[in-house]
């Protein structure tokens, strides 16, 4: 067996807060392995566990490639939680973030295996190009916007099941955490995370769904859409490669919506004319890009685009990356959130809001990376804004509560 870590993260259900000296017990069949206790930011150490060799997640004809672990949380205030099933890739960090509702009683969650592993409906063909309504209709943007959440509908898309009001990063994460091994070359990953993308912008840039008179953007059915699964273990390598290209897209040229980027794993389900998901490995291995993965499956008439704007934040990304010697508005801003946010999260220091960003910036930026799983360089790149700004709406949206 090899080795890999996983690390608990607890936040309020208002996913603002962090829940302190959370106690979070993880066993193997029935043997307690860790028993720990999360911290002011509200996570736990990193715990090495047990896992099957990294060559069976490269082979669809190995054993299963992941180790399966039973978390149980209990918090002052909160309900106990039972996580069965959370999954530790070798030579991989997992995260299980976990959102604590406030109460008592107990909440069970199952993780389901990860698509490749699994067996899930294989995807009903679309039409790739879809019709984008008229001026009546539910579109009003001109152009491709990164929402601030997905509203997913547990199931197909008639008959009863739980709606969720999803993140769009964590969405993301979510999704490619299922659909994919976190085992993969980076290569794939990121092309796997580009057509993630680029499939449910697609949803929501012609309100496909909406426009049927339902009220999600879309289904965690398979047969349908895309493998979302609430509480899922999603992995430091995914996290950090989605935090870095949230904003991105396929579009085809000629088309004004992004690519209906349709996909299966290639082995169980043939699919031509779609990406294969181990066909993307199998290229990467090869010294394909990402974009040249992409091309080889969509065509060469393909392209990566961005979207100029994300819902849900006070102000744009300026452009350019902030670091020491770095002054102005900018940098005035990203003071001002940062204290903000250090009144929830004791870990940052608080700093005088001089829009010049000096070592002391860099040092609270760089907690503030450590804090939320992005590399720690101090630099206040298109990732780190971005969550900046996401925690520190949430915070202030909690206040005004």
């Amino acid at each position: 067996m090899a080795t890999g870590r996983l690390q608990v993260q607890l936040y309020d259900q208002s996913q603002a807060v962090p829940v302190v000296s959370g106690r979070v017990v993880v066993s193997s069949d029935g043997e307690v392995l860790y028993d720990v206790y999360t911290d002011n930011s509200g996570q736990t150490i990193e715990m090495e566990l047990e896992a099957p060799p990294i060559e069976y997640s490269i082979d669809e004809n190995e054993p299963q490639p992941y180790s399966t672990y039973t978390i149980q949380i209990t918090a002052q205030g909160y309900k106990d939680i039972i996580i069965n099933g959370a999954q530790v890739f070798a030579d991989r960090t997992a995260l299980q973030k976990v959102l604590m509702t406030p109460g008592t009683g107990q909440e069970v969650i199952n993780v389901p295996p990860p698509v490749l592993w699994g067996d899930y409906p294989e995807k009903e063909p679309e039409e790739e190009e879809k019709p984008i309504p008229d001026e009546t209709g539910f579109v009003v943007l001109d152009n491709v916007v990164i929402p601030e959440y997905i509203v997913v509908k547990d199931g197909v898309p008639s008959g009863d099941g739980a709606i969720y009001y999803i993140p769009y990063k964590d969405y993301i994460k979510n999704v490619a955490s299922s659909e994919i091994y976190s085992t993969w070359s980076d290569a794939a990953i990121r092309a796997n995370v580009l057509a993630i993308q680029s499939f449910v912008l697609n949803r929501v840039f012609t309100e496909w769904y909406r426009n049927r008179g339902y009220n999600f953007t879309i289904t965690n059915s398979t047969r349908y859409d895309q493998s979302f699964s609430q509480g899922r273990t999603i992995y430091e390598n995914i996290s950090a490669i989605v935090d870095e290209m949230f904003t991105n897209f396929l579009r085809r040229e000629g088309q004004r919506q992004p690519l209906f980027a349709q996909y299966c794993d290639g082995r169980k389900v043939s699919c031509p004319g779609w990406m294969t998901q181990w066909g993307s490995e199998e290229l990467a291995q090869q010294g394909y890009s990402a974009i040249q993965i992409l091309r080889y499956f969509y065509g060469d008439d393909i392209f990566i685009d961005t979207a100029e704007r994300v819902q849900g934040v006070p102000l744009s990304f300026p452009g350019e990356p902030l670091s020491i010697g770095s002054t102005g508005n900018s940098v005035r801003v990203i003071q001002s959130q940062l204290n903000t946010i250090s009144d929830t999260y004791s870990a940052i220091p608080t700093l005088r809001v001089d829009g010049i960003y000096g070592e002391s910036t860099a040092e609270a930026v760089q907690e503030f990376q450590k804090i939320f799983n992005l590399p720690q360089t101090g630099v206040v790149d298109l990732a780190t804004w971005y969550q900046i700004s996401q925690i520190y709406v949430a915070i202030e949206r909690l206040a005004e509560l």
